[in-house]
């Protein structure tokens, strides 16, 4: 029984990973290559070489990727990298066919290319990233360098990077509107992989100093289902003790908090600030790898 769910959970992984490869591939040959604009990364480098020696893009992204897979093998292990090295391979194959194949899909327009293929090549990064692999070339050197600094997101390292590579692009190709179309993809890609692989986090921290502190902790434990914590203070002026409440709430649910308060004590002082990350109950978990 074990066995036959692990045997389910594999064929559950590669199958999403080569979903995930075919939009990558859409984003690569039918929004990205058609209209020269270089994404980043290493797929951002075979597009510009294969508009030089036009072997195939997906041809290009394989061979630079075979170094880096060794490094991969050497840092993360065999068993990280069967993953990686099939991702690696069907974004390979599925840029390629597409390229030859699906040209009549082609989008010739550089903003629906930079948006649209931006967006689609994230949410083919998250899908994989997921799934505990990556698409290779540079994905491996960012999940390394996340290692260094676990603090900066996948996405800001991506940008980091893959602007570098689209000036380079630019001067090779010699067009300066190509390489401003191309940072608008990086910075679509760069947003919406965040979005994919972390949510929107952000969440509302309300300190509440009231003095009718039981009833609106009771109103925001029974009526919007979230924890409260008590610190107890001390009024600076007046020297009379004070519960203050401590809440992190949703961003969603925020509005209908503070509209307890005033409805409980109009003349409550409340403090709401952003908290971009909670861990605990209800929210993340301590324990899940980060991304």
């Amino acid at each position: 029984m074990f066995e036959k769910k692990v045997i389910i959970r594999r064929i559950k992984k590669f199958a999403i990973i080569t979903v995930a490869a075919l939009l990558y591939g859409i984003a690569t040959s039918l929004l990205s290559d058609p209209n020269n604009l270089a994404p980043g990364g290493f797929t951002g480098i075979a597009i510009v070489l294969n508009k030089i020696w036009n072997i195939g893009a997906g041809m290009w992204f394989m061979i630079f990727n075979i170094p880096v897979l060794i490094l991969a093998i050497w840092q993360f292990g065999i068993k990280f990298t069967i993953s990686t090295i099939y991702a690696t391979a069907m974004v390979s194959l599925f840029t390629d066919l597409l390229a030859n194949y699906c040209q009549a899909f082609q989008v010739n327009d550089m903003i629906l290319g930079a948006t649209f293929g931006g967006t689609l090549m994230a949410v083919s990064m998250g899908m994989i990233f997921k799934q505990k692999a990556t698409t290779g070339g540079s994905d491996i050197i960012i999940k390394l360098l996340r290692k260094r600094f676990p603090h900066i997101k996948t996405g800001m390292l991506f940008f980091i990077t893959d602007v570098v590579i689209v000036i380079m692009a630019g001067i090779v190709l010699e067009d300066i509107k190509v390489t401003l179309y191309s940072l608008i993809s990086v910075m679509v890609t760069s947003y919406v992989l965040d979005l994919v692989l972390y949510g929107r986090d952000e969440a509302k921290l309300l300190y509440i100093i009231s003095d009718r502190p039981d009833i609106i902790t009771k109103r925001l434990l029974e009526e919007l289902d979230i924890g409260a914590t008590h610190i107890y203070g001390q009024g600076a002026y007046t020297g009379n003790d004070k519960k203050v409440i401590l809440a992190g709430i949703k961003k969603r649910l925020s509005p209908m908090a503070e509209e307890i308060v005033r409805e409980e004590d109009p003349e409550a002082f409340m403090i709401v600030t952003s908290a971009t990350e909670i861990f605990g109950e209800g929210y993340k978990s301590y324990f899940d790898e980060r991304i």
